[in-house]
């Protein structure tokens, strides 16, 4: 893969070991960039990341087969890194590489793994920070005619934790946001600082978690990917459910031969998430047969409304925790009312990014600045 910057590059060495593998980008007109040879191509990820940002934000999913080549990379520079301090030699060795790149893959790697575990992070966002730690073990350096950059560093020296607590410090300030949108909006409620009001024409293309049930609001509402399950599984639009909903409460209307259900992702050109061609909303030859007193659409008692529990029984897995009674006030909400308060959750792999970018930039926001 080629490496695309805006300055033209030239590769020059010289006979000093601090310096033999100097990259030295020569643009009269511009600037002269130099950095060490691994730092360099290190800025060959940030591309890389920035698609999967982007993946995030429109489908909450990101191919495991990113971060393959990726990791690949940042074992490779970081043996290239280790290769140049052990040759330099004394404190370049111990201080300059062997402690801040132990700290950041002794720190990074096992908060990425701990979160997943607890349910903290998603399984790409602790991918890519394992990832960011092999990639940049300890700070790049770049110079930008009279300038370096990062601007500031810190004494620990480990630049995947610098991009972790820039990312930590960029999502706390996603709330702060929420709730001044809210406010500017007069949409003052407990929940503005976790989501805001979306129409439901809107739910079935929205990521995230609804923050209503039919008591009021709250902020362990039903999981819409769950709910894109749910009704990929029945062969529904939720239009359909919204116009005849005490057929569809009724669990005697059940599909005999479901659909799979998916991952419940919203796929960003319309396809399936899995990969299958769309599922058409054929209702009436995938629905059972309603006969009855299930056509007149009067509102009876069942043991298993809308089919909630017999849903999470088929399918494999459990729908992100989903329980039948979180799903039942889901649609029982979404059934009736034409605006609902959704957060949209927070796809990390955007601060991630951001973080990213004020590290290269700037450095340690946090340690950058107390310090």
């Amino acid at each position: 893969m080629t490496l695309s910057i805006s300055l033209w590059i030239s590769l020059s060495l010289s006979s000093s070991i601090s310096s033999a593998f100097a990259v030295v980008a020569p643009a009269p007109a511009l600037a002269s960039v130099s950095a060490t040879g691994p730092d360099l191509l290190r800025l060959v990820a940030i591309p890389f990341f920035a698609w999967a940002a982007v993946r995030d934000i429109k489908t909450r999913r990101v191919s495991s087969q990113l971060w393959i080549p990726l990791a690949g990379l940042g074992a490779v520079l970081l043996g290239w890194d280790a290769w140049i301090a052990w040759n330099a030699g004394g404190l370049v060795w111990t201080y300059e590489f062997l402690l801040p790149a132990g700290i950041g893959l002794g720190l990074v790697v096992p908060i990425a793994y701990l979160f997943w575990w607890f349910g903290g992070f998603g399984g790409a966002d602790a991918k890519a920070l394992m990832v960011l730690a092999l990639l940049f073990p300890i700070f790049p350096t770049y110079t930008l005619g009279s300038r370096t950059f990062p601007l500031t560093t810190t004494e620990i020296g480990a630049f995947s934790f610098t991009i972790l607590t820039n990312a930590v410090l960029v999502g706390v300030v996603i709330p702060i946001v929420l709730a001044v949108r809210n406010a500017l909006a007069g949409r003052i409620a407990p929940v503005m600082f976790v989501g805001w009001p979306i129409p439901w024409e809107r739910v079935p293309e929205t990521h995230g978690r609804l923050l209503q049930t039919p008591d009021g609001l709250t902020q362990g509402g039903l999981d819409l990917d769950a709910l894109r399950m749910y009704l990929r599984w029945r062969g529904l639009s939720l239009a359909a459910v919204r116009d005849h909903p005490d057929r569809y409460r009724d669990p005697a209307t059940l599909p005999t031969d479901p659909n799979p259900p998916t991952d419940g992702a919203v796929a960003a050109d319309g396809a399936r998430s899995d990969g299958g061609e769309p599922l058409e909303d054929a209702e009436s030859e995938v629905i059972g047969e309603v006969t009855g007193d299930h056509a007149t659409h009067e509102t009876t008692d069942h043991e298993d409304p809308w089919g909630a529990a017999a849903f999470l029984e088929d399918i494999e897995g459990t729908a992100y925790g989903t329980s039948p009674s979180q799903l039942r006030d889901g649609l029982e909400v979404l059934a009736r009312e034409e605006t609902v308060w959704i957060s949209p959750g927070t796809p990390f792999l955007v601060p991630v990014f951001v973080g990213i970018v004020i590290a290269l930039a700037y450095g340690d926001l946090l340690l950058g600045t107390l310090f």
